[in-house]
């Protein structure tokens, strides 16, 4: 018979066997993780060793999908979460800047998938589309296995540490820290240095802008319809619907995919497509005027939304090419080491130390996110949580995101890819006489079907078209057709990939002016109490204008350069960017240090030492290397040695002028390096104070459907 329970003790039986239940499935679970992480690190490292062995064949572009993948996701789970939890203790309670110190302007608790939104949209500049294009002519394998190590230790692990290291000091500038942590004159070098090189940084951004606008009404109004729509978004969840943010993102995502196809019925359409044709000049005033409108007014109206927004087609676009590349699974056609790793490259001259380093900067570490990182996103940040997804991350996604750029670029045929990104000065001023340059490198092109491919994608020409974008559109195009369609809609795919391109570029643009202005209201404090305040309007306007015109300035020089710019402005571009990197990671160094002495110092000053003996390198070649083609002045005297135009002696200047930017910036970012390294030394001597600057803690107050 069965046994009587007394009563209640049913319950207390059935609790008890699902408690035993539980404690058995635990180690079960345990061990299938467990089982779950070794397959991945086992299938990443296999991946590899499979893209580093590959020699003399094509490899699947597969392989580095994969390997991208596993490495993303294994430092995320636990080198991130280590140092999230070892050297940064996050706390959940913690109210952070953007509760405490609210104004309605610039600190504005958010959404953390908005903060993720608008970090990633701000940091994913031309660097992780343009830089593996270009880079590419070394191979696939020096530009891949330094997007996916570098990312890991070094880019992810800046953009984390600085946006802790700002989130505890009430939303400071990377400057502002600097000059706490390090010392006055480090520190006010470093603000100075750090002011100068955004303004270069943002100058090559909006050119790049430029040059993939000019011309392009499609890419034009879908653009430019982003901002009203972005408005329409600000004004929904500050007043109308607040808290709604999967509303207000379905119907943003829709406003923009009607953009985009209305972007194709204007440039199809005889009436409308004149009005949206702009020219290079034009389009560069149109994006000056959008950079003061970005900085000046309150984040949540226009900056948030529209990168917020942004994100959206970024992430779809690159989810479909990464699903495009799954299905077509397209073959690298170049090789894993190019003949051009001797420094005799045409898209640009130097070898892969350092060039390569410095050629692919924001898909692997770049010094413009510590900006972004000590910028607007700490002053939006509402839980210290969420730290570690929006600042490790989005830096681990946009690395994926250069990986698919360097799939794109290289599953052309390699003769495509150095007809595109040739300038005729090397390869030959007529399209016969390229093809025979290329073909006789050993990668064979003909004028003729580089002329059928031009036709296909609406283009006129496509040999000569420097500056990675085309290319990258051309790659793109390709996969995207190979998936259905074939060439009849090769040219649909190739014009929305540099419309893609554009909107993707142009997000760094709004957070990096709204920086610019906030270090330089840093400075201007120190004249007069108002300026320095981030909510005195005037002020706000005055600082705005000053940023907007100083990179507005270079643009125009850019525009008007007989060489389009991009070739004299994107070297200083990928010097001046690493060697930000380099202050970031100092001052990281710095405040690690203070934290818990030289126990975690490793995480951040390796990669400082790595990328302080890349740039100075890089530096030194660009400036005093008596190849004309490297050296900035061995360029300038060949030049002054020929026939003498107007367009000449622009060229001329502006050779010289690089060379002092150049080296003005190794002076100052040295000086920056040695009095962090005098400290570093007083404080492990014990002869200096470790004194942090932290704010105080505060409990926050906020709830949980609040953030």
């Amino acid at each position: 018979m069965p046994q009587d329970f007394p009563s209640g003790c049913i319950a207390c039986h059935t609790r008890r066997n699902t408690s035993l239940v539980t404690l058995e499935t635990i180690p079960l679970m345990r061990f299938l993780k467990t089982l779950l992480w070794i397959t991945l690190a086992a299938t990443g490292a296999i991946s590899l060793g499979a893209i580093a062995a590959s020699r003399g064949e094509s490899i699947n572009s597969i392989w580095l999908v994969i390997a991208s993948v596993c490495t993303y996701l294994i430092a995320y789970r636990f080198y991130g979460a280590f140092i999230a939890a070892k050297v940064m203790a996050l706390d959940p309670v913690r109210a952070t800047p953007a509760e405490r110190l609210e104004n309605g302007h610039d600190f504005v608790p958010t959404n953390k998938w908005i903060v993720f939104g608008h970090h990633f949209a701000a940091i994913a500049g031309p660097g992780p589309l343009v830089g593996p294009v270009l880079a590419a002519q070394f191979g696939y394998l020096p530009g891949t296995l330094w997007i996916i190590a570098g990312a890991v230790l070094g880019g992810a692990i800046q953009d984390f540490v600085i946006l802790f290291a700002s989130v505890r000091r009430d939303g400071k500038t990377l400057g502002q820290m600097a000059r706490e942590e390090i010392g006055k004159v480090g520190g006010a070098v470093a603000l100075v240095t750090v002011l100068l090189i955004m303004i270069i940084l943002l100058a090559v951004v909006a050119l790049v802008v430029v040059n993939a606008l000019a011309g392009s009404p499609w890419g034009t109004f879908t653009i430019a319809a982003t901002m009203p729509i972005a408005v329409f978004m600000g004004l929904y969840l500050r007043y109308w619907r607040p808290g709604k943010v999967l509303e207000v993102s379905a119907i943003g995502f829709l406003m923009v995919l009607a953009s985009v196809f209305g972007g194709q019925m204007v440039a199809e359409s005889a009436s409308l497509a004149p009005v949206f044709t702009l020219s290079a000049m034009g389009i560069a005033i149109a994006i000056i005027i959008y950079g003061f409108f970005a900085s000046a007014l309150p984040v949540w109206l226009l900056l948030a939304p529209r990168d917020y927004l942004s994100t959206f087609v970024k992430l779809g676009v690159i989810g479909m090419l990464a699903m495009g590349i799954l299905v077509v699974r397209p073959e690298l056609q170049m090789p894993a080491l190019s003949r051009f790793v001797d420094g005799t490259g045409p898209v640009f001259a130097g070898k892969i130390f350092p060039f390569c380093f410095i050629t692919i900067a924001c898909g692997a570490i770049s010094g413009f996110h510590s900006l972004i990182s000590s910028g607007t996103t700490p002053k939006m940040i509402s839980r210290e949580t969420h730290i570690l997804p929006v600042g490790y991350g989005a830096m681990l996604l946009e690395s994926f995101v250069a990986i698919m750029a360097m799939i794109a670029s290289c599953a052309m045929q390699p003769g495509v890819y150095f007809a595109v990104n040739s300038p005729a000065g090397v390869v030959g001023k007529t399209a016969e006489a390229a093809a025979a340059t290329i073909t006789g490198w050993g990668y064979p092109v003909s004028a003729t079907a580089m002329a059928a491919m031009a036709k296909s994608v609406g283009e006129t020409t496509l040999f000569g078209r420097t500056g990675g974008a085309p290319s990258l559109a051309l790659g793109m195009a390709h996969i995207f057709s190979s998936g259905g369609g074939g060439d009849a809609v090769l040219g649909f795919w190739y014009h929305f990939a540099i419309m893609f391109e554009a909107l993707f570029i142009l997000t760094i643009i709004d957070a990096g002016t709204r920086v610019g202005r906030f270090m330089l209201q840093d400075i201007l404090g120190h004249i007069s109490k108002p300026l320095g305040r981030t909510s005195w309007m005037p002020g706000v306007i005055a600082t705005s204008a000053i940023i907007v015109a100083a990179w507005g300035y270079f643009l125009i020089q850019g525009v008007r350069d007989p060489l389009g710019g991009i070739n004299s402005l994107w070297p200083l571009f990928g010097i001046a960017n690493q060697l930000l990197a380099s202050i970031a990671l100092a001052v990281a160094t710095t405040i690690i240090l203070k934290m818990h002495g030289p126990r975690y110092m490793w995480i951040t000053i390796m990669p400082m030492v790595w990328l302080v003996t890349v740039t100075f390198t890089a530096a030194w070649q660009k400036i005093f290397s008596p190849l004309p083609r490297v050296g900035f002045l061995a360029q300038a005297e060949a030049i002054a040695k020929g026939p003498q135009t107007a367009a000449t002696a622009t060229l001329i200047f502006n050779n010289q002028l690089d060379s002092v930017v150049c080296g003005t910036f190794m002076i100052l970012v040295a000086i920056v390096l040695a009095d962090s390294i005098r400290l570093w030394i007083g404080i492990l001597s014990g002869s200096s104070k470790s004194k942090l600057v932290e704010s105080p803690f505060v409990q926050t107050k906020l709830a949980a459907d609040q953030i």
